[in-house]
C-alpha cells in the first residue's frame, strides 16, 4: 500500500515544502478595496484575490483585472455594514433583510435563507464573474456564511464540483466542533483546498500574519488579508477600516517579504490548485 499523495506533490513540489497562498478578500466591495487589492497583487506579496460580485464596485474591479491575475469568487450572502448595503443579484426574497439587501448577521441569514435561493444566487455570482471576463480560480465564502452549517456547506460543495473549483476551508476547526466532517466530505468529492487556513477574520493584524509565517507547516497554507487604500469614504465605514489600510501597508512592505524569504516558503496562488483539481 502506497502513501497518499500530498497536495504539495500534486502541485509539483516536495511533500515537505512550505507553500503559501497570500489572498486578498473583499475585492469589489468599494473603490478603496479595488485599488488596495490590485496594488497588493501587482506591487506587493499577495498572490490572489476574491471578488464580491453583488457589491457596488465589483464590475469595475473585473474591468481593472489583468489576465494573469488570480481571482476567485467571494461568495456573498451578507451585507454587514450598517449604512453601506448590497443585495442578491437574483430574485431571492429569503436573502433580503428588512434593511434592504442581504442580512447583516450570519444568524439572520441562517434563520431565513431558502436552500434553493442560496444555490441559485451563488451559482449566479460565479456565472456573472465569468461573464465579466474573470478567469475564476477558486471559491471563498464571505464571513464563512456557507462553511460551517451543513445545509449551506452542501451548496458550497455542489458549486465547487459543478465548476471544478478549489475552495477555502478552515483547518483550525475540527469536524467535532463543526458538527459534521466538512473537510472529509470535500475530499470525497475530489474538491481541493489548502492544507492549512486559520479561521481568524481580523483585518490589520500583522501579528496574526507573522505568527502564521513563523509557524508554517509542510503543505499549502492560506493566509488572508483585506487591503484598501486610505480614503475618507472607506474610513466612513467605521473604525475597522484602519485594519484594511494597515493590511495594504503590510502586504506591500519589506518586513512581510523578508519574513517570507526567511521562512523558505514558496508563494503560490489558487490557480495552481484549480489546475491540479481539473487534471484528475
Amino acid at each position: 500500500m502506497t502513501d497518499e499523495i500530498t497536495l504539495a506533490e500534486r502541485l509539483g513540489h516536495d511533500p515537505d515544502e512550505r507553500l503559501v497562498i497570500l489572498s486578498c478578500d473583499d475585492l469589489g466591495s468599494c473603490h478603496a478595496a479595488n485599488v488596495g487589492v490590485f496594488r497588493a497583487l501587482h506591487d506587493g506579496a499577495a498572490t490572489c484575490a476574491s471578488i464580491m460580485v453583488p457589491a457596488p464596485w465589483a464590475s469595475y474591479a473585473a474591468r481593472m483585472a489583468r489576465p494573469a491575475d488570480d481571482i476567485g469568487v467571494h461568495l456573498t450572502l451578507n451585507a454587514e455594514h450598517e449604512c453601506y448595503r448590497w443585495g442578491p443579484i437574483t430574485h431571492a426574497p429569503s436573502l433580503q433583510s428588512g434593511e434592504g439587501g442581504f442580512p447583516r448577521s450570519l444568524e439572520d441569514l441562517w434563520e431565513h435563507a431558502d436552500h434553493a435561493e442560496v444555490l441559485r444566487e451563488l451559482r449566479a455570482q460565479i456565472e456573472r464573474a465569468a461573464a465579466w471576463g474573470v478567469d475564476v480560480t477558486h471559491l471563498a465564502p464571505h464571513l464563512t456564511a456557507i462553511t460551517l452549517r451543513p445545509e449551506f456547506f452542501d451548496v458550497y460543495l455542489e458549486l465547487a464540483v459543478e465548476f471544478a473549483l478549489p475552495i477555502r476551508l478552515p483547518s483550525t476547526i475540527s469536524a467535532e466542533q463543526a458538527g459534521f466532517p466538512f473537510r472529509r466530505l470535500a475530499e470525497e468529492e475530489g474538491v481541493v483546498f489548502p492544507d492549512h487556513f486559520d479561521h481568524d477574520w481580523r483585518a490589520g493584524s500583522a501579528e496574526r500574519v507573522f505568527a502564521a509565517i513563523d509557524d508554517l507547516q509542510p503543505g499549502v497554507t492560506e493566509i488572508h488579508v483585506q487591503p484598501a487604500i486610505d480614503t475618507p469614504e472607506v474610513r466612513a465605514l467605521g473604525d475597522h477600516a484602519q485594519g484594511w489600510i494597515d493590511d495594504l501597508a503590510l502586504v506591500t512592505g519589506d518586513e512581510l517579504r523578508d519574513r517570507l524569504e526567511a521562512s523558505g516558503a514558496t508563494l503560490i496562488g489558487y490557480r495552481a490548485l484549480r489546475d491540479a483539481m481539473r487534471a484528475r
